[in-house]
């Protein structure tokens, strides 16, 4: 219980350290003087340096998880990521420092505990997409896309002076995002110019993909794959590999 509450105080100065003073203020001498605590209690309870920084995030990050949980899920999964995204980009606006705790030290391979929480809920509403048969690549390229473009709007908006941040900015890299991966709805056969007119509109002007398009098909049976009962491990492995190679031609 004491070294719940010891481990709380830390967090909570050095959030407020964070808040006041970004980054730089993170010292472990002035989480100390800020906490009451000295150092060894730190690098006991954390492990080290990083272990505390990525609690400082993951505590930080609570509130978005809960708003993002929040939204719900609609008949429209594309339409869902678009709700994903513009919360996604107003938490990194509202606050600077936290979001650049969480996604400003890029390593090769490593990812931040709060990042990978953020980074599996894109993956599900990708996986959505994709099982609605509207994903016109893998869901890997998808993820890694839409995520790319959001994580480098959000940091863009914040360098930017408030007054000279565009609204319309975010909706413009959202729908070019959204365009790049995925398809209008599909057609009835009573469609005519005016709707296909229409779906060219809510995608950017990207085309939809025809109902034989070979990626997009490819993607949905690879999200599907899990609940294809049907097959051995094996065929589902096989299965999974074809369909991969569909949906990512070599460029």
């Amino acid at each position: 219980m004491k070294r719940d509450a010891t481990r709380e105080r830390i967090i909570q100065a050095a959030c407020d350290l964070l808040a006041r003073g970004g980054r730089e203020a993170l010292s472990t001498r002035a989480i100390c003087a800020e906490s009451g605590v000295q150092s060894p209690a730190i690098y006991r309870i954390f492990g080290d340096k990083q272990g505390l920084l990525d609690a400082v995030a993951g505590h930080g990050f609570e509130s978005y998880l809960a708003d993002k949980a929040s939204l719900g899920e609609s008949d429209d999964p594309v339409d869902d990521l678009r709700r994903g995204w513009d919360l996604h980009i107003g938490f990194g606006v509202s606050n600077p420092a936290l979001y650049s705790l969480i996604y400003g030290d890029a390593r090769p391979g490593v990812e931040t505990p709060a990042a990978r929480r953020a980074s599996a809920m894109l993956a599900r509403h990708i996986r959505r997409i994709a099982e609605a048969g509207r994903l016109r690549v893998s869901e890997e390229r998808a993820a890694h896309l839409v995520h790319s473009a959001g994580r480098g709007m959000t940091f863009t908006l914040i360098s930017l002076p408030e007054d000279r941040r565009d609204p319309a900015l975010s909706t413009l890299a959202r729908e070019a995002a959204i365009a790049a991966v995925t398809t209008a709805p599909a057609a009835t056969a009573s469609d005519t110019t005016a709707s296909a007119a229409t779906a060219s509109a809510t995608t950017g002007g990207a085309p939809a993909a025809s109902a034989d398009d070979p990626v997009r098909l490819a993607v949905a049976l690879r999200a599907a794959a899990p609940r294809l009962t049907a097959l051995t491990p094996a065929e589902h492995a096989l299965l999974r590999e074809w369909m991969d190679r569909v949906a990512s031609p070599p460029a």
